[in-house]
């Protein structure tokens, strides 16, 4: 516990308790007092004896949390919890300690622990036996020569095929233009040639039979082994998880949830087909939340932040306050905080109207080129309010116009060009465009940190995050390609000005880029879903350059860019 100044109270909204799943970032009560905290992770100490230099490296950064709390004499202080374990370890001096039965866990986990890792090395034994993997070589070359061999063969008898079917209409050729006495002899000798085209055809199916017959027998001798060793492989991966599973049943037992009005709950009873994640329970919230509950401190604001390296997947910068988890937390705290009256969470939404009309940079009787204030939408949300975009207001401008106008999108915090086709057809036109890279798209952003080098290519692949849309993160195995050349225009303090040249077009691609380690590793200025909330994103479409559909011509447009 952290006793906070008298001079420090908290507002007066009627007791309520700011939602920890509030998107628009924690109440300035708790925002103090997670700055208390950073200001000590800065002169790198987590605690005593625990420093921050391990956040920084490859296994990335950690949510910490703070709970500012009312003590039962009414004064207010904040306690502070880390999410999982920190330097290998569940207790670090000065934070609240884990929600989980300390002796019930200590009975069962080293012994879980050891048998799962016991199959684990088995596994791993058996597939790098000398057995096994000589058994793969062996099968892999059978098959890679087995196909060799049907191929050749399929190919020689389809030279036999040709030149069967070319005989066959000679003969017959021959055959029609024959009115000599001699007609019936040629009639006899073209029944035997004919029959000996046959024989051959059955000739070719008959030695496809023996091959394949030979590669059955090759196979019986040596797939019975590598399938039997293959099972057990299997066997022992299945037996692996089935135990991991029982040990993690058996340790989430171990965390008994009791909320604000002194219920208790197992935590699987909280999660669909009582399966929580891995991790839920430990993350900084639910700590925080339990501690106080159990010694009788009134929970008054909560902030999370995350400190250190991001994670592999990106999106999480040191320092940026990030609302609770819907994974883990999503079914788990609504339950701890059940009998405390709690806000509701705010969420970010786009202003229902944005000042000023749409300027009109280009138009013709095919095309429109318009720019896009930051704050404006581009197509209407989903709930009626809001309704004004660039769409709507085209729409009304251009009431004759077939098609669906738009060829591409900006988000909401992007300003910049954005192109419209008067008909169907032109709209076909430029979208082949962009779907075939022959757009030359440059966007400007001031990007908050020093980048190093002077231009470069980020290439890796991106998905949505499922659990924090519309968040996207990185995903080499299921993300879709997306590709961003970029250039340092300038460098100013701790700032860089930075053109883009995106050849893909991913939803938040170049914010992506931007913030992840693996592109620029310093997020966008003002953005609040991969950097820090800022007056503005700081990013602007300057520049686009294509082949007029009407005129056939290369153009280029261009907008200012405000910053």
């Amino acid at each position: 516990m952290t006793l906070l100044d008298p001079g420090w109270e908290a507002p007066l909204d009627g007791g309520s308790l700011p939602s920890p799943f509030d998107e628009l970032g924690p109440s300035p009560l708790a925002r103090q007092a997670a700055e208390v905290l950073q200001r000590e992770l800065r002169e790198g100490w987590v605690a005593p004896g625990v420093a921050t230099a391990p956040l920084e490296g490859h296994e990335g950064g950690k949510m910490f949390g703070v709970l500012v709390v009312r003590l039962p004499e009414g004064r207010l202080g904040f306690l502070r919890a880390f999410s999982g374990m920190l330097a290998g370890r569940w207790d670090v001096e000065g934070y609240v300690p884990p929600l989980f039965d300390r002796e019930a866990r200590a009975s069962l986990e080293p012994q879980g622990e050891a048998t799962v890792k016991a199959l684990f090395a088995r596994a791993e034994a058996m597939r790098a036996s000398p057995e096994l993997l000589t058994l793969r070589a062996a099968h892999a070359e059978q098959s890679a020569r087995h196909a060799s061999e049907i191929v050749a063969l399929r190919e020689r008898h389809e030279v036999r095929r040709k030149q069967r079917h070319a005989r066959r209409a000679e003969l017959t050729e021959a055959a029609s233009k024959s009115s000599t006495p001699e007609a019936s002899a040629h009639a006899a000798e073209l029944r035997d040639s004919l029959h000996a085209l046959d024989q051959e055809s059955r000739g070719d199916k008959a030695e496809r039979r023996r091959l394949e017959a030979t590669h059955a027998s090759e196979r019986s001798s040596l797939e019975p082994k590598l399938l039997r060793l293959e099972r057990r492989l299997r066997a022992l991966d299945r037996l692996r998880h089935m135990v991991s599973r029982a040990v993690m049943r058996r340790i989430h037992d171990t965390y008994v949830i009791t909320n604000a009005r002194g219920e208790r709950r197992l935590l699987r009873s909280l999660y669909e087909r009582a399966q929580p994640p891995s991790g839920a329970a430990d993350c900084a919230a639910p700590k925080l939340l339990a501690y106080a509950q159990a010694h009788g401190l009134r929970p008054v604001a909560l902030a999370e932040f995350w400190w250190g390296a991001p994670p592999p997947s990106g999106g999480r910068v040191t320092g940026a306050y990030y609302a609770a988890c819907r994974d883990k937390c999503g079914p788990l705290l609504p339950f701890m905080l059940d009998g405390l009256f709690v806000a509701r969470p705010r969420t970010f939404t786009p202003p229902s109207t944005t000042p000023g009309s749409l300027s009109i940079l280009f138009e013709d009787r095919w095309l429109v080129v318009v720019a896009k204030p930051h704050g404006l939408l581009s197509v209407p949300g989903r709930e009626a309010s809001l309704s004004d975009s660039v769409l709507t207001r085209l729409k009304a401008r251009y009431p004759d116009a077939t098609g669906p106008l738009l060829v591409h999108r900006l988000d909401l915090d992007t300003s910049g060009l954005l192109v419209a086709a008067l008909d169907a057809r032109t709209h076909s036109a430029l979208q082949r465009q962009f779907v075939h890279r022959e757009v030359h798209k440059r966007y400007v952003a001031w990007v908050d940190g020093i980048v190093t080098g002077e231009q470069g290519r980020i290439d890796f692949p991106m998905r949505v995050d499922l659990d924090d849309r519309p968040r996207q993160i990185h995903d080499p195995i299921h993300g879709k390609p997306a590709v961003t050349e970029w250039r340092v225009i300038e460098r100013r303090g701790d700032r860089t000005r930075v053109a883009f040249f995106p050849l893909t077009g991913r939803t938040h691609q170049l914010r992506v880029h931007a913030a992840h380690p693996l592109g620029l590793g310093a997020p966008i200025v003002g953005d609040r879903l991969y950097g820090r909330d800022g007056e503005r994103l700081m990013l602007h479409a300057e520049s686009l350059t294509l082949l007029h559909p009407g005129t056939g011509e290369r153009v280029t447009f261009d907008s200012p860019v405000p910053f």
